[in-house]
């Protein structure tokens, strides 16, 4: 197995060829396995909630590389400042920001916001940064079903719905557990969602 900090660049090309092309990719992040597309192509989202049966009022979360692109597709209240210097503790968090925009309507709630998460983990930041645009990061399962820890978890049927399947970390079998997901409010009030 590849160091786990190393990653074949013609694996991150393909992905990124196949995601311009409007497609949908199977890949590794700083959680579990993540159904991804560009966050700004509607029907490449809406074969991600086909793909996994999943109810379209079900809001997906976002990939960005850096908290620095956050203010291009949301408004960022003061608390979430605080609560990204968290994240550089290692525990992935999801914060759903309000005032959405500049992504696909479909991965949008109703009361405007977004899930959205800085990706801590180099394939999916390279993958992000390449594509230039915020990356769909929704659990690889069939809504409903519980989440793949690993690579080797995922069913089939995922795993043949879509267009590309990276290589990097197939083989890593570390259980790999979804991120902690925080909802803040423009008033700076926040609700733990999950953690």
């Amino acid at each position: 197995m590849k160091d786990s900090l190393t990653y074949d660049k013609t694996d991150l090309q393909e992905a990124l060829r196949v995601l311009r092309k409007g497609g949908v990719i199977l890949y590794p992040t700083d959680t579990v396995w993540g159904i991804g597309c560009d966050a700004t192509n509607s029907a490449a989202v809406r074969r991600i909630y086909e793909i996994k049966h999943r109810a379209d009022s079900k809001a997906m979360l976002v990939l960005l590389a850096s908290a620095d692109e956050l203010g291009r597709y949301v408004d960022v209240p003061d608390a979430a400042l605080s609560l990204l210097e968290a994240t550089d503790t290692g525990c992935p968090m999801t914060i759903i920001y309000p005032n959405a925009g500049g992504v696909a309507p479909e991965l949008i709630a109703e009361d405007g916001s977004i899930g959205i998460r800085i990706s801590s983990e180099a394939f999916s930041q390279a993958l992000c940064r390449g594509l230039g645009k915020p990356l769909v990061s929704t659990s690889a399962n069939i809504s409903g079903e519980p989440s793949a820890p690993t690579f080797s978890r995922i069913s089939q049927q995922i795993v043949e719905s879509v267009d590309y399947v990276c290589r990097y970390r197939r083989d890593d079998n570390t259980p790999k557990q979804p991120s902690a997901i925080i909802k803040i409010n423009l008033d700076n009030t926040f609700n733990i969602i999950r953690n």
